[in-house]
């Protein structure tokens, strides 16, 4: 029987131990880091999002914002609080940013919510110390999808300086004929809509685009299909393969300083070039 190269449990053999790893770090992370937590960005539950400081003066400085993965599904914030331990690191401020899941919320539901997000940002990150000038953006799997509509070319200048997408899905068809169809039932009037692959994007936004070396086929052809789109449009966009990385361990190193995957976030927080 054909595996479902979806279904990342079955592709990555200690699924479980990562997602452990990755929750106990983000628990530590709230434990170390000066935070404000559950700052509210909308009337909902699930609109609210945390913001991590580096340490030192708290002024104009550079900000970032993560929007966390889970097939739409499943995860939150607080599983996630450890990407800030990278980009507090690299002197910015990050915010890490909740939304509501599917399918009790449609796709339409939480873009707005990120998009609304980002607009709170921009309105009042000043406040914490932060200069919504220099806001760059990141997401991992999902989170690099509901990313990717930060940039989007409906609203010229985004404000968005650079996002850097990891092991993100830019076309919704074939999902429809994954294991996730059962799960999150994508209608075709969602995949017409929200599939990133047929939007216009911001030119102005560079965009650093990275898959895990063991990531199965679809990461890998979604990822050169959305290069190719972005640098069709405009962008200075980049493509970068994560060595011996899979699509879970990929997004654990996010949170670790030093390592491949939180080397270019933090070039992506400060500005700095991505090498080729």
């Amino acid at each position: 029987m054909e595996t479902d190269p979806f279904r990342i449990r079955d592709h990555v053999a200690h699924f479980d131990s990562i997602v452990s790893e990755i929750v106990k770090a983000s628990e530590r992370t709230r434990e170390t880091l000066s935070m404000t937590g559950n700052v509210v960005y909308g009337d909902g539950p699930s609109e609210s999002l945390d913001i991590f400081y580096p340490e030192g003066t708290r002024k104009n400085l550079p900000v970032h914002m993560f929007i966390h993965g889970g097939y739409w599904r499943m995860f939150s914030k607080r599983d996630y609080s450890c990407v800030a331990n990278t980009v507090t690191q690299a002197g910015a401020i990050a915010v890490i940013v909740d939304y509501a899941l599917m399918p009790a919320h449609r796709m339409e539901v939480l873009v707005d919510q990120v998009v609304r997000a980002k607009r709170w940002v921009i309105d009042r990150i000043a406040e914490y110390g932060g200069d919504p000038s220099t806001l760059t953006v990141s997401g991992h799997s999902a989170g690099a999808h509901l990313a990717s509509f930060l940039f989007h070319g409906s609203t010229i200048p985004s404000r968005i300086e650079g996002a850097f997408l990891l092991g993100g899905l830019y076309d919704l068809a074939p999902l429809q004929r994954s294991f996730l169809q059962n799960e999150i039932a994508l209608s075709d009037e969602e995949v017409a809509r929200f599939t990133p692959l047929s939007h216009h994007h911001d030119p102005h936004c560079r965009v650093i685009l990275a898959v895990g070396a063991k990531e199965t086929d679809p990461f890998h052809a979604q990822s050169n299909a959305f290069l190719s789109t972005l640098r069709g449009q405009g962008l200075p966009a980049v493509r970068k393969i994560l060595a011996a990385r899979n699509h879970m361990d990929s997004v654990r190193d996010l949170g670790v300083p030093g390592s491949e995957a939180g080397d270019l976030l933090a070039r992506l927080v400060t500005g700095e070039p991505c090498p080729a």
